[in-house]
């Protein structure tokens, strides 16, 4: 995230302050200072103030029909894994509050300095919508439209039947995989009559950045990313991920984004192409559900070298056309079969992506489906590029999420776990999942020495803390590394009152959760605190500090001039190992504490064995 680091206000400095006892022994201010930019190898910035986070409120009008808001802040997000051509932002949650009759709700929050702008997201009776915030107000009418799903009106659906052209074997089939399995597609010009939306039509550029944003959070683009657990904890996989049509309207599907890299992989996405298939959940009676569903013809909806550019379009969001899905009716069909253009109700709609490139010397051809009980051996067959992605053998390959009531189906047709190689847009006659974006909330992570005069790995006591609504505080004690006798204040009077190994059932002389191997793991701590609905971090009073009993030594967050002996870094921080200098774990540290103005997302880039 491209965001501001340390978290306290600025204070006048007292020049004249007395000397601190630090381990017994009375060292000054400058000892202090000469310390920190010997371990740090650089001078410090005088104007670094360790404030970069911001406070404030929003005013949000609601109706009857929200039960919950919640504030967000969007934050560019700095990642390796991530390609240099893809975005990667981040969507977190500062703050929620339960709407209880009231018209008028006022959030409080602390953000990042360096943020890209709030939303409010609405649990509403009519799903999770979200508004841009703008001159630090919301309100639930600017995005009641976005509620449905039903077709434009600017869609041409045509009046017209359809025929199936011609059919292939799938790869399954010539494989042995799912022998006898055949795809249907119509002809050239019937494609060409399915596309119902006109060149030029698109999305709204605010759209585009909330579809972008919600994406970036929930499936981040990586090879290294593992979203798969997100996929299953939704509920909305396999058995359930199908569309169930209501025979009212149409359905039209519409791609609006891909990353594929084509220059390194080949085209996947280019080269690939839609299909769809469709049962009653009367067929399954008696039936094996897997090899009845198996069994079942596949259409062509979509060639996406008819939508996205050959070498272009890459992680650029837009209406690559929208095409009309016809129902051929049951049974198997043959090159004559018609389709209509609306689905009868009581149908359950599957989709499967055919992978078709020549790259790899065709070992990047097959077919993967969303329903994950039809991907082994596709998955898992070395012979194939596919079993790279080391998903299981019933894994599925697509997962429904939902930007402001638009249904998306998000891909992982390549050889990851990112679930973002292609994503398409549903819409009209079906009932499908709904499912809300899992955001996580926004994190506060505070970095302790014992000592004003430290070693400076920065984990003598490590706590996260986490707003989670309007009058809750979770604060987590994370770690300690430190042999003296410490204790947390302004958290609870139970944790004020227990020293900081005992929270973890541990003695002093032990390092917890900071060294792999010779020191303990243990379970962290939890503590909920209540506080009233405008609490900031940036309220001094409110910033956890530490007490070393052992050497009487008091250790508060820094203040601009002093040197970072204590820190809060506002998201999730992978803090330095045991006896490893934060600039050795986090070799852009270093300059950042040297100019202000440098290296601020320093604390994206760690040296991953350096790092707990």
């Amino acid at each position: 995230m491209c965001l501001g680091v340390f978290v306290s206000c600025s204070h006048e400095v007292n020049l004249y302050e007395p000397p601190v006892e630090d381990n017994g022994n009375t060292v000054s201010n400058e000892e202090i200072k000469d310390n920190a930019e010997d371990m740090l190898g650089v001078t410090l910035d005088p104007e670094q103030d360790w404030c970069t986070t911001t406070s404030g409120e929003v005013t949000v009008t609601v109706n009857a029909s929200v039960s919950k808001v919640q504030l967000i802040v969007k934050v560019c997000e700095v990642t390796e894994d991530c390609p240099s051509y893809v975005s990667r932002n981040g969507l977190k949650i500062l703050n929620e509050k339960e709407v209880n009759g009231e018209s008028v709700v006022t959030l409080h929050y602390d953000a990042p300095k360096e943020n890209l702008g709030f939303y409010v997201a609405f649990t509403t009776a009519d799903g999770y919508l979200m508004s841009k915030v703008k001159n630090n107000t919301a309100s639930i009418d600017d995005v009641m439209r976005a509620r449905t799903r039903a077709l434009p009106a600017s869609y041409t659906i045509p009046d017209r039947t359809f025929k199936i052209a011609s059919f292939t074997p799938s790869y399954a089939s010539l494989r042995g995989w799912n022998k006898g399995e055949l795809l249907y597609s119509p002809s050239d010009e019937d494609f060409a009559a399915l596309r119902v939306s006109k060149d030029g039509d698109d999305y709204d550029q605010e759209f585009k950045e909330l579809f972008e944003s919600v994406v970036d959070e929930v499936f981040p683009n990586g090879k290294l990313e593992d979203n798969l657990p997100k996929v299953i904890a939704s509920g909305y996989y396999n058995e359930n991920s199908y569309l169930a049509t209501t025979g009212t309207e149409p359905i039209i599907v519409t791609p609006l984004y891909k990353c594929d890299n084509p220059q390194l992989y080949g085209n996947e996405v280019y080269c690939s192409e839609l299909y769809y298939y469709y049962f009653r959940d009367a067929d399954l009676i008696g039936k094996d559900h897997v090899a009845y569903i198996k069994s079942l013809p596949k259409y062509k909806a979509i060639p996406f070298n008819k939508c996205f550019a050959k070498d272009g379009d890459d992680d650029i969001v837009k209406k690559y056309g929208s095409y009309l899905l016809p129902f051929y009716g049951d049974g198997v069909p043959d090159e004559n079969t018609e389709g209509q253009v609306t689905f009868p109700e009581g149908y359950k709609i599957g989709f499967m992506v055919r992978a078709n490139t020549t790259h790899d010397n065709g070992r990047k051809q097959g077919e993967v489906y969303c329903d994950g009980r039809f991907n082994d051996p596709i998955n898992t067959d070395k012979h194939y590029n596919f079993s790279t992605s080391h998903l299981g053998k019933n894994d599925p390959r697509a997962a429904w999420l939902t930007v402001n009531n638009k249904l998306m189906l998000c891909w992982e047709s390549g050889t990851d776990k990112d679930f973002n190689d292609i994503i398409l847009q549903f819409e009209g006659g079906f009932d499908g999942p709904t499912p809300t974006p899992p955001f996580e909330y926004n994190t506060y992570i505070f970095c302790f020495e014992d000592t004003k005069k430290g070693d400076y790995d920065m984990n003598d006591v490590v706590i996260k803390a986490v707003r989670k609504n309007a009058t809750t505080v979770e604060y987590t004690v994370l770690a300690c590394g430190a042999y003296d006798e410490l204790y947390i204040f302004r958290v609870n009077e139970f944790v004020e009152k227990t020293e900081v190994h005992q929270l973890f059932n541990e003695q002093p002389k032990t390092f917890i959760n900071t060294d792999d191997d010779k020191g303990k793991t243990g379970t962290p701590f939890v503590a909920t605190v209540t506080v009233n609905e405008s609490f900031s971090f940036l309220e001094e009073s409110n910033q956890p500090y530490i007490k070393d009993k052992t050497t009487g030594n008091i250790v508060s967050l820094a203040q601009q001039s002093e040197s970072p002996f204590a820190i809060m870094i506002p998201n999730e921080f992978r803090y330095p190992k045991e006896k490893v200098k934060i600039i050795e774990a986090y070799p852009d540290f270093s300059t950042w504490a040297h100019d202000h103005n440098q290296a601020k997302d320093w604390y994206t880039r760690p040296v991953e064995d350096k790092v707990y």
